[in-house]
C-alpha cells in the first residue's frame, strides 16, 4: 500500500422513488418513466485511496451478494473513468465497499456506489470534469447513475437522464423496510400491463409533509401492481408500514424495498424499533432525506 496517502471516505446515499410514472417505451427497448427521487442519509459507504494495485473489497451487512469481479458497478466505474483520464492520469487505487442496502432492492444502491466512485476518483486523481462529463460517463453504466451523482431531490425524464433539481424541497422522515427478497427489475418491466401512463401532476409551490403526502396521494409507482404479483412479500411490507403509523407508504423503484413517510424523525425512528422488533430478519432503517441545499458527496 501506498504510504502516506490519505483515505477518501464518500457516502453513497439511497435513492427512493417517492413516485415513478411509466410513460412509455422507445423504439431501442428502454422504458421512459417520470419520477421524483430523493435520497436518504442512510446508505453504502466507500472508502478511495492510491495504491501499488488495484484492489477491491466488500464489507457490511450484504457483502456476501456483490460481485467482486467486473460484473460490479464499483469497477465498472473505476475502469470507465480511467479509460477517460487515460492511464498515465489514473493511477492504481483500493476501493472499499461497506455494503448496507440490500442488493437488487429498488433503492439505487449499485448505481449510488458506482457515483460516490466516479466523484471520489475524480477528486482522488486530480481530474478536471464537471458534472456533465461526470453524468455522462454514468449514463454509460446505467441510467440511474446520474441521478445519484446529482444525489439531491429531483424530476428525473426520459430514461432517468433528464434531471430538474426541485428546489426548496424539506427533510422528510423516512423507515425503509425490505422483507428480505431481491427482485429482477427487467422482471418487472417485462411484466408491466401498461407502458404509455399519464406523466407525474405539478408539484405543490410549497412542499412540506402534510403537502408532499397529498401530492403522493395523486400519484402512482407504475412497477409495483407487477412487482407485487412477482413478490407478494410486498404487500405486507407495506402493511407493515402502514400499521406502524407511516402517512403515506408506497414501493421504491423495482422493489422490494418500500418507505414510509412520517412526520418527524423521531417518529420513524420509534415506527423502525417497532418493526424491527417483529421482522427481526428484515431490513429496517430509519433515515432522513437530503435537502435541496445539502452537501451530499461528503460526510453528513
Amino acid at each position: 500500500m501506498a504510504s502516506g496517502i490519505t483515505v477518501r471516505a464518500l457516502h453513497a446515499h439511497a435513492k427512493i422513488n417517492l413516485a415513478l410514472h411509466v410513460t412509455g417505451r422507445r423504439a431501442d427497448g428502454y422504458h421512459m418513466i417520470e419520477s421524483l427521487a430523493v435520497f436518504t442519509r442512510f446508505g453504502d459507504r466507500v472508502e478511495i485511496e492510491l495504491a501499488d494495485s488495484d484492489g477491491f473489497s466488500v464489507s457490511g451487512r450484504y457483502a456476501s451478494a456483490v460481485p467482486l469481479d467486473g460484473n460490479n458497478l464499483v469497477v465498472k466505474a473505476r475502469d470507465a473513468l480511467r479509460r477517460q483520464a487515460g492511464q498515465r492520469h489514473a493511477p492504481p487505487v483500493a476501493i472499499r465497499l461497506e455494503k448496507n442496502l440490500p442488493v437488487a432492492s429498488g433503492v439505487g444502491g449499485g448505481s449510488s456506489d458506482a457515483a460516490a466512485v466516479l466523484r471520489g476518483l475524480a477528486e482522488t486523481w486530480g481530474l478536471d470534469l464537471d458534472d456533465a462529463q461526470l453524468a455522462r460517463i454514468g449514463l454509460s453504466l446505467g441510467a440511474d447513475v446520474p441521478m445519484c451523482l446529482a444525489a439531491k431531490p429531483l424530476i428525473a425524464r426520459g430514461v432517468g437522464d433528464e434531471l430538474s433539481a426541485v428546489l426548496d424541497f424539506p427533510a422528510l422522515g423516512l423507515v425503509l423496510v425490505n422483507p428480505g427478497t431481491a427482485i429482477s427489475t427487467a422482471e418487472v418491466f417485462s411484466a408491466l400491463g401498461n407502458r404509455d401512463n399519464e406523466g407525474l401532476p405539478p408539484l405543490p409551490r410549497s412542499i412540506d409533509f402534510h403537502s408532499l403526502r397529498n401530492w403522493l396521494e395523486t400519484t402512482r409507482n407504475d412497477l409495483e401492481p407487477a412487482a407485487r404479483a412477482i413478490q407478494p412479500a410486498i404487500g405486507k411490507a407495506l402493511s407493515v408500514l402502514n400499521k406502524a403509523g407511516a402517512g403515506f407508504a408506497r414501493m421504491s423503484g423495482s422493489g422490494a424495498t418500500c418507505f414510509g413517510l412520517f412526520e418527524t424523525g423521531n417518529v420513524a425512528k420509534r415506527a423502525a424499533a417497532d418493526i424491527r422488533s417483529r421482522h427481526p430478519d428484515w431490513f429496517v432503517a430509519a433515515t432522513r432525506s437530503m435537502t435541496s441545499e445539502a452537501d451530499a458527496h461528503g460526510q453528513n
